[in-house]
């Protein structure tokens, strides 16, 4: 059952999720894979790697999203969302924040508009390559910026920082040797005013460490 292969993961952190917010997990998985049959959204299908490479590996990012003082107020982009993860997962656990997928495949936009839309979730959907996001969609920013393993963490910075507010936090989710990866990356944080808060390596399992690198603006 979904609920007991992720409540434990969560609970040593302090981190509780009501039935419901299970309930809406085991929807969304439902529907990712359903649709799946049909198109390329997913090569994880099992229900123990979908449970660990999908939902824990997003809500790993829990800890680090600011507290809201009202619903809306926090806003959220997650860029190459592919099949909405981390975004989805992070806004049926946190519903105060306002969500923004982003992902450069129309078809994907399509399934995440239907997908939430039957699910009763509400993001905006955006079709976009994250580079043009500026071009696009001139003068907005957002509190946090999301993106997994989707490029180099330089490429990523130089996508993702220009659409972060000032004070605001992109939150990068690597493997676990990123060390490379830094030292290429000190260029871009300077010229779009980014700074590393914090270096965070987390166990998913025992055999799967990834990194949550915290960049403020």
């Amino acid at each position: 059952m979904l609920k007991d292969r992720i409540q434990p993961w969560l609970a040593a952190r302090d981190i509780v999720l009501t039935d419901v917010q299970y309930t809406q997990l085991a929807a969304y998985q439902r529907t990712v894979l359903t649709a799946n049959e049909k198109m390329n959204l997913t090569g994880i299908t099992s229900d123990e790697d979908f449970a660990v490479k999908h939902f824990i590996d997003s809500l790993s990012l829990l800890p680090f999203l600011p507290t809201a003082n009202k619903p809306g107020a926090l806003s959220l982009l997650d860029i190459g969302t592919g099949a909405g993860f981390p975004g989805v997962p992070l806004k049926i656990a946190r519903p105060d924040i306002q969500l923004t997928l982003v992902d450069a495949l129309r078809k994907r936009v399509f399934f995440l508009r239907e997908a939430l839309s039957e699910l009763n979730i509400s993001a905006e959907c955006r079709h976009a390559r994250a580079e043009d996001m500026p071009r696009l969609f001139p003068n907005v920013q957002y509190d946090i910026v999301t993106a997994r393993a989707v490029a180099h963490l330089k490429k990523l910075c130089a996508y993702a920082l220009p659409l972060v507010k000032t004070g605001g936090i992109f939150l990068a989710m690597k493997g676990p040797d990123i060390t490379r990866e830094l030292n290429e990356t000190a260029p871009i944080l300077e010229k779009y005013k980014g700074t590393i808060h914090s270096i965070n390596p987390i166990e998913i399992t025992s055999s799967m460490i990834h990194t949550i690198i915290a960049i403020t603006k």
